[in-house]
């Protein structure tokens, strides 16, 4: 049996990941992106309420909508996959890995 298993998960857990929020998306050709200049405007086809995309890797993760956060923006989110979705979109991750973090969530939670 091999002990470093729970080492290795607990590092990989620690490893931060770039999380992306979608606004939206729309074809342009190559002369109108060669054409944007500052203060250009991109009208995206989507509400300006609808629900924005949680990405990571360039997979959908969830989903949420913009909030304020003091002089920042938020996403609060409104639905999030399940976790070995979430683990196989970050890419790269073996089934050992999904294993031990199924394991690891089958714990019960500390008092």
């Amino acid at each position: 049996m091999n002990t470093a298993k729970p080492t290795n998960l607990k590092q990989i857990l620690r490893l931060e990941v770039p999380l992306v929020v979608r606004l939206g998306e729309r074809p342009l050709s190559v002369d109108e992106v060669v054409s944007l200049v500052p203060g250009a405007i991109i009208e995206l086809p989507k509400p300006a309420d609808a629900e924005l995309d949680l990405l990571v890797n360039n997979k959908r993760v969830g989903r949420g909508v913009a909030v304020k956060v003091g002089e920042n923006f938020g996403l609060r989110i409104t639905f999030i996959g399940e976790v070995k979705e979430r683990v196989a979109a970050m890419g790269g991750m073996t089934m050992t890995v999904t294993q031990s973090v199924d394991a690891l969530l089958d714990q019960p939670a500390a008092a």
